[in-house]
């Protein structure tokens, strides 16, 4: 018979022998790293869909956008048009908007849809502060019915603690466009969506730039890889770290 070697001797003698405390926080910390894994993972795919979506629908032709509410959701990212007559009185402006480095807003102005008395706003694109933010930029609003085509979106429902909303009754300049907010100023009926206005109209001198929804599917799924990583190695660690060497009567 062939004698083990050492090594093999010293494997032999050693035994898998967690302790309870360790493992429980072994476990504690692979649940969260998988959790989180799944989470990145989960929003990959969901960009992947948003994106898929983007390039599918901006090749439909435009839904003409009528009085009867509409499921926003349906219409994300849809191309749309719509026509009606602009409220200039109601409109309101969005603050902290930059272009090429240039701070400004975006005009916001609700459309009064034909044929009913619906609104769906519009978001007509931005224009710089002049000398002094305490002047309101100035912009030329189409009057009577006018057609406009754009894209629908649905605005972002997050707030950010550092610019708390201004809840002035007359401020017409906002931090972020908020459609409950509007409706309860202005009550009636408002589709669920804003229609970011076609680059193409420019003849009001704004400007309109609506990048396509982000790619960031790659770094969702390098960060899903991440943690599951860590979660292996944490569990090598600790296997690795659970063994003991029997003792010898």
């Amino acid at each position: 018979m062939t004698p083990l070697s050492d090594s093999a001797m010293d494997l032999a003698r050693l035994r898998f022998r967690p302790q309870p405390i360790p493992a429980l926080a072994v476990s504690v910390g692979v649940a969260l790293f998988l959790n989180l894994g799944w989470w990145q993972a989960g929003k990959a795919e969901r960009r992947q869909a948003e994106i898929a979506q983007f390039t599918q629908r901006a090749q439909l032709g435009p839904y003409r956008v009528g009085h009867e509410r509409v499921d926003a959701l349906t219409l994300q990212d849809a191309p749309v048009t719509v026509r009606g007559v602009f409220e200039p009185e109601h409109q309101i402006l969005i603050d902290n908007r930059q272009e090429n480095g240039k701070p400004g807003v975006h005009v916001v102005t609700p459309m009064r849809i034909e044929g009913g008395n619906t609104r769906v706003l519009v978001n007509r694109g931005w224009v710089g502060w002049g000398s002094s933010r305490a002047v309101m930029p100035q912009v030329a609003t189409p009057a009577g019915p006018v057609q406009v085509n754009g894209i629908a979106s649905i605005p972002s429902t997050k707030k950010f603690l550092l610019m708390p909303d201004r809840e002035e009754a007359q401020s017409v300049l906002w931090n972020r466009l908020d459609l409950q907010r509007f409706a309860k100023r202005y009550p009636g009926d408002l589709q669920d969506f804003v229609i970011l206005q076609d680059p193409a109209d420019t003849a009001d001198g704004l400007v309109r730039h609506w990048p396509a929804p982000e790619d960031r599917v790659a770094m969702h799924e390098s960060y899903a890889m991440q943690w599951f990583g860590m979660a292996t190695a944490l569990i090598i660690f600790f296997c690795v770290a659970s063994l003991r060497q029997r003792v010898e009567r």
